[in-house]
């Protein structure tokens, strides 16, 4: 099994999450799902439920909103899938985290350890750098780290796939 390294963007409810997880099951690997969301509200806890639902019983499932490198050494090896939902979420919990040097810690982490990584990994995160420039410093922040996350990423990934209306869009590699 090649090395294969995938990143799925597009806006919310665009069909990215279940791209990933078709991805993840067509890989016929043993399939890890690292979830990075957090429950802070009732619309994000019906969120997280219906993503439980759709992923079957055998995958193992690791929740973790920080320490995304870490968890990635720890899982990700040869004729495994590892499946990142996603990154801008482990973003926010990054950028509004009460210890300020933790996102550069956590982000040059992940960037160092990324290019490394053996198996099949798929990457889900919002494309959200469509739109206006958003008010208030931390949403532009946000945008623009997110920007400059995807572009990092982007360029250590096989494939790029933008996902409108549930239609996968080839950035870069072969298709999905």
């Amino acid at each position: 099994m090649l090395d294969i390294k995938t990143l799925i963007l597009g806006g919310v409810r665009s069909g990215k999450s279940r791209l990933a997880e078709r991805l993840a099951t067509e890989s016929q690997f043993p399939v890890t799902y690292i979830a990075t969301a957090t429950i802070e509200d009732e619309e994000m806890r019906e969120r997280i439920a219906a993503h439980r639902v759709r992923r079957p019983d055998h995958w193992q499932v690791i929740e973790e909103p920080l320490e995304l490198a870490s968890v990635l050494n720890q899982y990700t090896k040869p004729d495994h899938c590892v499946l990142v939902d996603c990154l801008t979420l482990w973003l926010t919990n990054l950028l509004i985290h009460s210890n300020t040097s933790r996102f550069d810690t956590e982000r040059s982490a992940f960037l160092k350890v990324l290019p490394h990584l053996t198996g099949k990994l798929i990457l889900v995160s919002n494309e959200t750098n469509t739109g206006i420039t958003p008010m208030g410093e931390l949403s532009r922040r946000y945008c623009d780290e997110a920007g400059k996350l995807h572009q990092e990423i982007a360029q250590h990934c096989d494939q790029v796939v933008l996902t409108v209306a549930g239609l996968p869009l080839m950035l870069k590699g072969e298709r999905v």
